[in-house]
């Protein structure tokens, strides 16, 4: 594993950070791209290890100097992954995990076209709006609006190499760590077997 780039999205309580974490852990030549974003730092995060947290003119500035790979407006927020982060994070592990939104990650694949790209989808609507209760962070017009945009977030799950459904984390961890050594044929995007889930997580209620 060289010098791989792997981008990792999913729709909001999905358990994307967990996933990566668990990764990073089982896979010591990997490193993590930490992103910038302009939202507002939670009490358990910490700067320069969850995110860079910046100000929306630190963030502009950045942008006006093309020094982000990719950058999105998400919530409210603004994210986005530098270039010169990139860049140590490849100084110091031989591949990198970017842990982006399914918008962020359409820029990467335009600019870094072989990179890996995978997408994680929960078992259910109802698991994932479980999940996003659970993390008791948000108002409860916060988590229908993330429900709402969690269905547009999913619609974008064949833009992606690799899909993987988070119902059992151990599972997930697993799957995940099969693509990075390149044995997840199995996880490919359009397998059959994905199809109603899919509908079901896409209907419109």
């Amino acid at each position: 594993m060289s010098r791989r780039l792997f981008v990792v999205a999913a729709p909001s309580g999905a358990g994307k950070t967990s996933l990566v974490k668990a990764l990073l852990a089982a896979e010591p030549g990997l490193r993590v791209c930490v992103s910038h974003t302009t939202r507002t730092q939670r009490p358990n995060e910490q700067h320069g290890r969850d995110y860079w947290f910046v100000t929306p003119a630190d963030f502009q500035a950045i942008v006006e100097a093309d020094g982000f790979l990719e950058h999105a407006k998400v919530f409210d927020n603004h994210y986005g992954t530098s270039r010169l982060a990139l860049e140590q994070a490849f100084r110091d592990g031989s591949g990198v995990i970017l842990e982006i939104d399914w918008e962020g990650a359409r820029q990467v694949r335009q600019r870094v076209p072989d990179c890996t790209s995978i997408f994680i989808l929960p078992p259910s609507r109802a698991e994932l709006e479980h999940r996003l209760r659970s993390r008791r962070t948000d108002s409860d017009d916060v988590i229908a609006r993330r429900l709402r945009d969690a269905v547009s977030d999913m619609s974008h799950f064949d833009e992606f190499d690799y899909v993987i459904v988070n119902d059992d984390f151990d599972r997930a961890v697993s799957d995940l760590r099969r693509i990075v050594s390149g044995q997840g044929v199995d996880l490919v995007r359009d397998r059959p077997a994905l199809a109603p889930l899919v509908q079901d997580l896409l209907a419109r209620t």
